[in-house]
């Protein structure tokens, strides 16, 4: 192998999946110096460049991607071995990638986690909220959490969180002062609190009743990236938010928000964990696809 040793290997995928050398020298338990003068000789033995860098970022280049793409498989399967020993053994141990979207992070996986982590002391969990699509595999993780409709065909797919309807809400006192929205179409000129994707694009309001569907472009003073932040907008008093009712059903239920257009709020796909389809899913992986089903809906 040129005189590169396994782990070698082990602190370039690091550096691959955190593209950043000092967030990977804290995952291995080495300095940033170390860590570069490593990738550097693997590197020159290699006679190739496999990271582009920058005093500001990090970023694989194509041949850097060819050799994660052929070598980032084989060591999983090593990591998978280990944790079957562990299993056979009875004991559950490993480490657990999650990426999951903001919301879904807050009302579903956290809760889910700690009492996973609590069953399973030998574990260690680490989730990346971010509404951004991305490829689990690629990315390096073992399993993902999103809504039904936004999960690729080949994956498998586990029910989280059954379906969840939108609420639009806002205070009473909001309410007071500018009237409640009889119809979506009375929501134009009312101070909306607008969702911003991290593709850019504006997350709009939609709404159904009696096969009537309507798309509104509301307006407002107040555009944030996190649905949790919108929730939390509305109880400040900065206007109306389009979120999940089950993000504020205690706020509703203790009067601090007023939910209107309720005959009109449809009904999104539930939350679902979903994991490559593999023939033999990691013992750690397993545990937590048990943990999940087992887990009250």
């Amino acid at each position: 192998m040129r005189g590169i040793k396994p782990a070698d290997l082990v602190s370039f995928l690091a550096v691959a999946r955190q593209l950043s050398f000092s967030r990977a020298a804290v995952d291995l338990g080495v300095s940033p110096s170390a860590l570069s003068h490593t990738i550097r000789g693997i590197e020159e033995r290699l006679g190739v460049r496999l990271l582009n860098r920058t005093t500001r970022s990090v970023a694989l280049t194509e041949a850097g991607e060819r050799l994660v793409g052929r070598i980032g498989p084989a060591f999983r399967d090593i990591d998978d071995a280990l944790d079957d020993l562990n299993a056979s053994q009875g004991r559950v141990a490993g480490k657990l990638r999650i990426s999951v979207g903001l919301i879904a992070a807050r009302l579903a996986v956290m809760p889910l986690v700690t009492r996973f982590i609590a069953a399973h002391p030998d574990v260690e969990v680490e989730i990346v909220s971010d509404d951004a699509l991305i490829d689990v595999v690629s990315e390096g993780f073992d399993v993902g959490v999103r809504f039904g409709e936004r999960i690729e065909g080949d994956m498998i797919a586990v029910p989280l969180v059954p379906r969840m309807r939108s609420a639009v809400v806002a205070t009473p006192e909001v309410f007071a002062r500018y009237g409640k929205p009889v119809t979506p179409e009375d929501l134009r000129g009312l101070p909306c609190i607008r969702q911003r994707f991290p593709s850019g694009a504006m997350y709009h309001w939609d709404f159904e009743r009696g096969g009537i569907e309507l798309e509104i472009h509301v307006d407002g003073p107040l555009i944030l990236r996190e649905m949790s932040l919108c929730a939390q907008a509305a109880l400040d008093g900065a206007g109306l938010a389009f979120v999940f009712e089950k993000a504020v059903e205690d706020d509703i239920a203790a009067g601090r928000l007023i939910r209107v257009l309720e005959d009109w709020c449809q009904y999104h796909p539930g939350l679902f964990l979903y994991y490559p389809g593999r023939r033999q899913l990691p013992a750690v992986l397993k545990a937590f696809v048990d943990f999940v089903r087992a887990s009250p809906g």
